[in-house]
């Protein structure tokens, strides 16, 4: 599942991270890495983008550039 289908607040680990594209190999760079764990912080009032903690860090992603990444839902904080 990507993270856009996560909400404000949720936790989720990285499974995957496509690396065929560009954007896939950059969010990879970026420390997008299978067993990273990231946090929801919140979405824009259209829904796009997303602003995403990540080691530290907040990231905001386009919608196309987080259904790059698959994760798995582990905790709601």
């Amino acid at each position: 599942m990507p993270p856009r289908g996560s909400h404000p607040g949720h936790c989720a680990e990285i499974k995957t991270v496509d690396e065929s594209s560009p954007i896939g190999r950059r969010l990879l760079e970026l420390g997008f890495r299978p067993g990273t764990q990231l946090r929801v912080i919140r979405r824009a009032p259209l829904g796009d983008p997303t602003t995403y903690e990540l080691r530290g860090s907040r990231f905001c992603l386009r919608r196309a550039e987080a259904e790059r990444i698959s994760v798995v839902q582990i905790a709601l904080v």
